[in-house]
């Protein structure tokens, strides 16, 4: 992406997202250029009763036409003089210019408003939609604070842009291009001195734009990555108090801050030395026709009241280059806000239905892995292999393994080894290096993503829960589910009971991330949200791990009854809960692979034995383990 000024990429790409939202308000649109075509021609209109006053009235040069016809009737009617009539008709001509103009820019802006509204929610709608469609590599590379920057304050300032400077600067370009022709027609002598003001112009805003639109991308990418660090110590805040650290995070974020303050305050210094420049050279053009215009006056060539049109029209044209320079800044922001926007756009889901793919059936849940192969790029590394390619580190090669439908499978083996990374390719959240994966003899990719993860059930080590009632956590993948469905759902998880000891029941309404609830009680409400989803298959990522022995206790027996005559797949270092499975994975350090009954791998003494055995410690492996995320 191009550093030296606004990506024109960027805003067409923006504009097709825009697109859609503006075919759909084409009728408002209508309205509203209506009224700004009206707006712009009366303000083309409104100082000529000024002339009128001037030549006519003070200067005695005499009038015909309309005007003439209308002062005679008024001063019949009134008794009035002429110069009395036309005196008067030319107040109440500026007055209702005035009114009329006042009711097209107010409904003008209004609907402008109103469209603007419609169509940006649009945009963030789909901006959201897009980033919950993109696959699990990209969310772990990003910053979920810079992200929320993007869908939020980008937008935002895309919208308050669009409204307060983008559409004031349309209407101010139109009165320009309607007051240059004018003032041509009026006098092209002076119309000239005019034109040669605008090279000027053109060279000095094109100088400071690319200055400004620089440091604008600047503070719009400071300002994400602030975000960015602020939800992560927020999320961390437990943590940072408990080994002291918050302090050092405060000061980091300070510093942060202070860089961003710099950059805000060079962008407004940009801002205000072009409006300085544009106010000098305003007023050197002014004199110039001031003083040329003047001559003309004296010499005949022009009236006092075509001189005094011209310096209004002037002032009034020169507004719009005001503005450009008032509002370049805050366009510079919303430029790079857009190429924000577009870079999350230009992203494309790694995993994605097949051309061919149909809505799947329900699951038997015979899984059988044939050739699988999965590596992660090591993207933070600088060194390439022979190929060109980022090295990779293996953590699946050629596993082959079928798990019979309603069998409970225990997947053990040391951290870091992909055991988690084995669930994330299940729920195809990523797609395999090499290999497949059938699922009652079918390829998994045949079947729609949605309609192939309905089948499946997810518990996590952490599970998400919101801050909304416990009905609401409970049926989150089952929204239209009744409550008596829920409390059988609970029941089955063993979360009942302690669920009607609260304070309001099921509609108790529990804090973000679940901190008004215990380890445990937030594992059976995920349990209870499984049960209601009623899967083919369930997948379990270390669900007892950390839990008391009573937690765990009551753990176990409601994923005993979750599980029943489901598929169910155990990520585990517990060997209470490996032994209770059918089948036990062992996935041990340069691939190996082990499966069979829990007697069957120990008595053959491999790698499954050794992890088992009391007196051996847990293999020790240098990455960290990996966790999916639905």
């Amino acid at each position: 992406m191009t550093t030296s000024g606004p990506n024109k990429s960027s805003f067409i790409e923006i504009f097709t997202y825009l697109l859609p939202g503006i075919r759909r308000e084409w009728p408002r649109l209508g309205f509203a250029s209506f009224c700004l075509v009206a707006g712009v021609v009366l303000r083309l209109v409104e100082p000529w009763p000024l002339q009128v006053v001037l030549d006519c009235v003070i200067g005695n040069i005499p009038i015909e036409g309309t005007a003439s016809s209308m002062a005679g009737w008024l001063t019949s009617v009134t008794g009035m003089r002429v110069g009395s009539s036309l005196l008067a008709l030319c107040a109440i001509g500026l007055v209702l210019i005035a009114i009329v103009r006042s009711f097209a820019d107010y409904f003008r802006t209004i609907t402008f408003t109103t469209i603007g509204n419609h169509v940006l929610s649009d945009v963030r709608a789909q901006l959201f939609r897009h980033l919950q469609s993109l696959s699990l590599d990209f969310h772990q590379r990003s910053r979920g604070g810079d992200l929320t920057v993007r869908l939020t304050g980008d937008v935002n300032m895309l919208k308050d842009v669009a409204i307060s400077a983008a559409l004031p600067l349309v209407s101010s370009a139109m009165l320009l291009l309607g007051m240059v022709v004018v003032m041509m027609w009026l006098n092209w002598q002076l119309g000239l001195i005019l034109l040669a003001t605008f090279p000027l112009f053109a060279f000095l805003s094109y100088r400071s734009s690319r200055k400004i639109h620089l440091s604008a991308r600047k503070q719009r990418k400071r300002e994400g990555a602030m975000a960015a660090s602020v939800a992560e110590s927020l999320a961390s805040v437990r943590s940072l108090q408990a080994h002291g650290a918050d302090q050092m995070v405060a000061d980091s974020f300070e510093v942060h801050n202070n860089k961003n303050h710099h950059e805000s305050a060079k962008t407004s210094r940009l801002t205000a030395g072009l409006e300085r420049s544009v106010d000098v050279q305003i007023a050197i053009a002014t004199a110039a026709i001031l003083w040329f215009g003047s001559q003309m006056v004296l010499e005949g060539k022009l009236t006092a009241g075509e001189l005094v049109i011209y310096l209004a029209y002037l002032k009034r044209g020169f507004r719009p280059l005001q503005d450009f320079a008032k509002y370049l800044g805050r366009l510079s922001k919303a430029a790079a806000a857009g190429e924000r926007i577009a870079e999350i756009f230009r992203e494309r889901p790694t995993v994605v239905d097949e051309p061919s793919a149909v809505s799947a059936p329900v699951f038997r849940g015979e899984i059988r892995l044939e050739n699988l192969c999965f590596a992660y790029q090591r993207s933070s590394s600088s060194v390439e292999t022979p190929s060109g390619r980022s090295p990779q580190r293996a953590v699946l090669n050629r596993l082959n393994l079928t798990i019979p439908a309603g069998s409970r499978v225990a997947i053990v083996g040391p951290s870091g080894i992909g055991k988690s990374t084995l669930l994330t390719l299940l729920l195809r959240l990523r797609e395999p290096v090499e290999g497949r994966i059938w699922i009652d003899d079918r390829d998994i990719r045949n079947w729609t993503l949605q309609s192939y993860r309905e089948q499946f059930a997810v518990i996590l080590q952490e599970n998400s829960l919101f801050a909304a009632s416990v009905r609401d956590n409970i049926a989150l993948t089952a929204p239209r589910a009744s409550i008596d469905e829920v409390i059988a759902a609970a029941k089955v998880a063993c979360a009942d009971d302690f669920i009607r000891a609260l304070p309001d029941g099921y509609d108790t309404q529990i804090g973000e991330r679940g901190v008004d609830l215990s380890q445990g009680q937030g594992q059976r409400i995920a349990i209870a949200r499984a049960a209601l989803k009623r899967p083919s298959v369930l997948l379990l990522d270390e669900p007892t791990s950390n839990l008391d022995a009573e937690s765990r206790s009551r753990v176990m027996t409601a994923l005993q009854h979750v599980a029943l005559g489901r598929t169910t797949l155990i990520v585990t270092h517990d060997m209470d809960l490996a032994r209770a499975c059918d089948q036990i994975l062992f996935l041990g350090s340069d691939h190996i692979v082990e499966f069979g009954s829990h007697n069957e791998l120990v008595s053959r003494n491999g790698g499954y034995a050794g992890l088992v055995a009391p007196t051996e410690t847990l293999p020790s492996h240098s990455h960290p383990r990996e966790r999916i995320t639905t």
